[in-house]
Parts: C-alpha cells; sequence; structure tokens
C-alpha cells in the first residue's frame, strides 16, 4: 500500500529545491534567531577543533603520517555534524543561500545580510570556547602535547601565502558545502551523519582552511603564547617552533581574510552556482511551430 511516505534519500533535482528553500527560511529568519545559532555554530566547530587537537597531541610518533591526518580529520568532523543535526548557522555552509538568491526569492540585502550576522555571531562562539578551553587547561593534557600541537597548527596558518591561504579556502568550502548539500538528501539523523564526516575529514586531512575553523585554533593558540607563555616556551622549544609570526594582525590579514575569501569563492561558484544552473535555472522557452 502506497502512503506516500519514502525512505528513499532525496535525489538532485530534489535537494536543490530543498537548498533553496532552506536558503530562503535563513535569509529571512529573525537577526536575533540567526545570531544566536550563530553562536552556537562557532562553538559547535570549536568543540570538533579541540577534539581533532587533543587527537593530534596524541598522535606524535609513531603514525603514519595520512593516517594520523585521517584520525586527526575524523575527530573534527563532529563540528560539522554538530552543526547539521543540532541546527545551526555556520558561514560556510550558508554560501549555499545563493541557489535561492540566484532564483531571486533571496534579495543581495538579505543574503548579505545573514553573512554578516553569521560570520560575527560564529567569530563570537568560537573566541569564547577558545577562552573557556584555555580558563580550564584542557590543552595542558598529555604533558603538554595538545598545547604543542595547538600551536604548531596555528603557527602554520600565519605561514601561509596570501594566495595559497585563498586557494586553500576555495578547496575547503568545496567540500563543506558539499558535505551540507549532501546532508539534504538525508531521511534520518544516521544519513546526515553518514553524509557529513567525510568531506570533512578529507578538507581537514589534506590541510585545506576553514575560516570558522581558524577562529577556534589561532586564537586558542594565542590565549596560549600571551597568557601562559611558560607552557608556550616548553611547547614551542619541543617543536621546533618560532612563534614570532603569531599574532593577531598576522591572524587577521594573512590567514583569516584570504581563507574568508577563499571560502566564499569555494562555496558560492565550484557549489551553489553549478548545482543552481543546473537544476532550478528557468529553462528557454522552446517556440512553438
Amino acid at each position: 500500500m502506497d502512503n506516500g511516505i519514502s525512505f528513499d534519500a532525496l535525489l538532485p533535482p530534489e535537494m536543490a529545491r530543498k537548498a533553496e528553500s532552506i536558503g530562503v527560511r535563513k535569509a529571512e529568519a529573525p537577526a536575533l534567531n540567526t545570531f544566536a545559532l550563530s553562536i552556537m555554530a562557532g562553538a559547535f566547530i570549536s568543540l570538533g577543533a579541540v577534539f581533532s587537537t587533543t587527537v593530534a597531541g596524541g598522535l606524535a610518533g609513531g603514525v603514519p603520517f595520512g593516517i594520523g591526518r585521517l584520525i586527526v580529520g575524523l575527530s573534527f568532523s563532529l563540528g560539522l555534524i554538530l552543526v547539521v543535526v543540532g541546527g545551526a548557522e555556520l558561514f560556510t555552509g550558508n554560501s549555499l543561500i545563493v541557489m535561492a538568491w540566484a532564483s531571486k526569492k533571496v534579495s543581495t540585502a538579505h543574503l548579505l545580510r545573514n553573512w554578516l550576522i553569521v560570520y560575527f555571531g560564529n567569530f563570537l562562539g568560537s573566541i569564547v570556547t577558545a577562552l573557556v578551553v584555555f580558563l580550564g587547561k584542557q590543552y595542558a593534557m598529555g604533558n603538554g602535547a595538545i598545547a604543542q600541537a595547538a600551536l604548531t597548527t596555528a603557527n602554520s596558518k600565519v605561514h601561509l601565502g596570501f594566495v595559497q591561504a585563498l586557494a586553500l579556502g576555495v578547496l575547503c568550502n568545496a567540500l563543506v558545502c558539499m558535505a551540507v548539500w549532501l546532508s539534504y538528501s538525508a531521511r534520518t539523523v544516521v544519513d546526515k551523519v553518514s553524509a557529513t564526516f567525510l568531506p570533512v575529514a578529507a578538507f581537514v586531512a589534506a590541510g585545506f582552511e576553514h575560516c570558522i575553523a581558524n577562529m577556534y585554533f589561532v586564537p586558542m593558540a594565542l590565549f596560549i603564547k600571551e597568557l601562559d607563555p611558560e607552557t608556550a616556551n616548553k611547547a614551542a622549544a619541543a617543536g621546533k617552533l618560532d612563534l614570532s609570526s603569531l599574532t593577531w594582525a598576522d591572524f587577521f590579514l594573512k590567514n583569516l581574510l584570504p581563507v574568508t575569501l577563499g571560502n566564499v569563492i569555494g562555496g558560492t561558484v565550484f557549489v551553489a552556482a553549478i548545482y543552481w544552473v543546473v537544476y532550478l535555472r528557468p529553462k528557454p522557452e522552446v517556440p512553438e511551430w
């Protein structure tokens, strides 16, 4: 008996229509709700970063490079799983609102309003989480191994060239938006988790750059460097790190700016725009003869 209920995953044309309707809902949501949910998303991504940094600290020595990166990436996947299943507003994933904008169901003003609110909400959620983790001295676990992993990760990020950081940002958000896109096919929570974790694990393992994750990674390392110099110096010595370029100015100008631009390009151009053209673009009228 057909009751109209299907447990099959949605197919791409249906996913595109779902992405469009979700984009409209996100763009038209009250600002306070959007801001609150964006703070949550910043915290969720930061919790994934805490998890992955802890795992990275425990992998020192004896683990093949690729296997270690895979394990770190899988642990970081917690962040987007919390966003997708728990419900939150993530700047990078909201690149898909462009599909509704291209269909003229969302105005440019509403699109930019959403991105601006969510970006700063994500930053607030990330920085507060980093501060709370620092105050809890979680980074001191493993005899300083976590602190060393945190400082190593952040230090490598501020040493990227502008074009390199931008390119890594493009690649990252193409995968993040694909993870969100795949979750639109899901019928169950298990479907969403299954669709989400591999694209995220891939971008982390490959060393791509995510602006919201970096809002945790780099400030956390800066808190350690500036507020606990003894631990920072020990970790730097153990890892042979030069932390002179690990500054707030270098974070904003050499990492966050190019990575954010790359994330926007990767999500809007290489995912949202392509799927809109294929599935939602108005079809030209065929003249009748």
